[in-house]
């Protein structure tokens, strides 16, 4: 019998074991948190894709928070079947992925990529499952809900268990953006409210500029290896093997690999403005993007600009922050200490820094922040398990 293969080093920091962690091993869990485990009344779950950086991923997150589950499907392609994989002390072989495979399944988490997601996808909402998507497949669907729970949980508020649906997972580097930028986005338009004034669905963000860090594992198991693998060939004094990008990684920055578009923008930077639209539930906040691939392994970095309509401080913005749902402020101008890519590996909350007015704008009508969150957990599994959990 085969193995699990997945990628067992330092870097991705997982292996194909999961089981329960000591409570205070285990990440830091936010209000969504449900603390149950198998149960014969809990729903069945699939996960599609479980050989994936983020299928490892969603396993881990559901040991961490005990999701509850009464049984559990591993699917994979055809070329990881059979291979085993150990979850909660039980050792499971990955299926095959078929239009079989949903009978009987309440909760399909999907990380398999978008034809994937397309093709499977419908077929298991005609068989009762409620799919939570990671893909890009239905994200701007209309009829889709795009959810991040600590934002826009009642988009979702028409999906139930047992008759099926769709949920969409929104980019990573929107959810880690938001996470952020939605709680002084909210603060702004309750300012409106307090003084009286009319509050419409306008955006009291009006504007919102996002420079993005982002690490290896946004492309996935294959990418992570790959910059450890140049690291050491550079060091050595070799050529870079290049095959999941097509120029140096290591020890380099370089514009998104996602296809740029006729506007010059490519569909990384597209996402984060058509999804921002979506979740605040707002065509007319304007917002613009530029998406950089950093050489770090598992965590995103945002550069945020916020321009608002009613004034805002920044000691007030900090306060929100500190107070705000699946965030932590690390914001120490003293010891020069901001929120960093290896602060936040494997950890569920997004960090936010870098707290001040922008002094190009009059008065407190802009702030500057820096985020950092986790690309795997956050912007993917965690954020995934977290809707599935609203379906309980």
């Amino acid at each position: 019998m085969n193995t699990s293969t997945i990628p067992h080093h330092r870097l991705l920091a997982r292996t194909a074991t999961f089981s329960r962690l000591p409570a205070a091993l285990c990440p830091h869990s936010s209000p969504f948190t449900v603390r149950m485990s198998l149960s014969e009344t809990a729903p069945s779950l699939a996960v599609v894709g479980v050989t994936g950086a983020v299928g490892q991923e969603f396993l881990s997150v559901l040991s961490d928070r005990s999701f509850p589950y009464r049984s559990i499907k591993l699917l994979a392609s055809k070329r990881s079947a059979g291979k085993r994989i150990t979850f909660e002390d039980q050792s499971y072989g990955v299926e095959e992925l078929t239009p079989e495979s949903f009978r009987g399944v309440d909760i399909a988490l999907f990380s398999a990529g978008g034809s994937i997601s397309k093709e499977f996808g419908p077929v298991a909402v005609e068989c009762g499952s409620v799919v939570v998507d990671n893909s890009s497949a239905f994200r701007m669907d209309e009829n889709v809900p795009l959810v991040i729970p600590e934002v826009n949980p009642e988009a979702m508020a028409g999906v139930k268990l047992g008759k099926g649906g769709l949920i969409a997972n929104p980019n990573c580097s929107t959810i880690i953006c938001l996470m952020a930028a939605t709680p002084l986005h909210r603060r702004a338009k309750m300012t409106k409210l307090l003084k009286g004034l009319p509050l419409s669905d306008l955006a009291k963000v009006l504007r919102m500029v996002v420079s993005t860090y982002q690490a290896a594992s946004g492309a996935g198991a294959a990418a992570m290896e790959e910059l450890e693998q140049q690291t050491r060939e550079v060091l050595e004094g070799k050529k870079p093997t290049c095959k999941i990008f097509s120029q140096q990684y290591a020890f380099n920055l370089f514009s998104h690999n996602a296809p740029v578009l006729s506007n010059g923008y490519n569909e990384e930077e597209m996402k984060l403005v058509k999804e921002t639209r979506k979740i605040w539930n707002d065509m007319n906040v304007k917002v613009t993007a530029t998406c950089i691939r950093v050489p770090v392994m598992r965590a995103h970095a945002e550069s945020i600009n916020l321009q608002f309509e009613t004034p805002l401080d920044e000691d007030t913005a900090r306060d929100i922050l500190r107070s705000a749902p699946g965030v932590v402020v690390i914001d120490d101008r003293n010891a020069n200490h901001f929120p960093t890519p290896l602060e936040v590996s494997n950890k569920d909350d997004v960090a936010v820094g870098r707290i001040r007015r922008d002094v190009s704008q009059d008065e407190n009508y802009g702030l500057d922040i820096f985020v950092c969150g986790d690309q795997i957990r956050k912007g993917a599994a965690l954020n995934a398990v977290q809707i599935a959990e609203m379906l309980l």
